[in-house]
């Protein structure tokens, strides 16, 4: 155990990120939902950046879903992990059809947690995209391919802690990755690193975001 909980982590996370801040341009930070915004909150109070919400879902597998084959974002534009999905039997009307349903989950949560509130622009800002782990990446992989397409000017990852192959994907795809432990063990789960880790409600990010 590393952290006692995710809004001590953020805090470390956030003196990290301190040394970028003169450097950042426009900076507004997106939590990933629901785990990553009480690590965003701690971020965007450091840096004084605004704290929104970027809505994506991993994609189930279907006989173990608490494991996912990918991620989709609000653009219902997918990332698969394909060495993992060409292991997996499922046709493509199967996947499409997933993909369908997580997408409407996806559309459901940013309506609940934004209410009235447009998405934000990300065109010409730096953009800190926080969660709370790492563990496959994909997710978060969805994420900076999202503020990519949205043309921000820098995307950096920050996180507290993540497995090493995540963690080497998701450096390739960012312009910076800030992650406070690299984990090498073989088995890997976000919640072992932390000494409280409670399934989060959407009452506690609408709160978090309504502050």
């Amino acid at each position: 155990m590393l952290f006692a909980d995710r809004a001590s982590a953020g805090k470390l996370l956030a003196e990290r990120l301190l040394d970028l801040k003169p450097a950042l341009k426009d900076p507004i930070v997106l939590g990933i939902p629901r785990g990553g915004i009480p690590i965003g909150d701690a971020v965007a109070k450091a840096i004084n950046a605004p704290l929104d919400v970027l809505v994506l879902r991993k994609l189930p597998i279907p006989d173990n879903p608490e494991a996912g084959f990918g991620a989709v974002t609000l653009d219902k534009i997918p990332i698969f992990n394909e060495p993992l999905l060409s292991q997996l039997d499922l046709t493509k009307a199967r996947i499409n059809k997933i993909v369908d349903t997580v997408h409407k989950e996806v559309q459901r949560r940013n309506r609940l947690y934004r209410k009235d509130r447009a998405v934000p622009v990300l065109k010409g800002r730096s953009v800190i995209l926080a969660d709370d782990g790492l563990a496959s990446g994909f997710t978060m992989l969805a994420a900076v391919r999202f503020a990519r397409a949205e043309k921000s000017r820098e995307v950096i990852v920050a996180v507290p802690v993540a497995h090493h192959e995540a963690y080497r994907m998701i450096e390739k795809e960012a312009d910076k990755a800030i992650v406070l432990y690299i984990s090498r063990e073989p088995y890997f789960a976000v919640a072992s690193f932390y000494g409280e880790f409670p399934d989060m409600e959407d009452s506690e990010v609408i709160a978090y975001l309504e502050k």
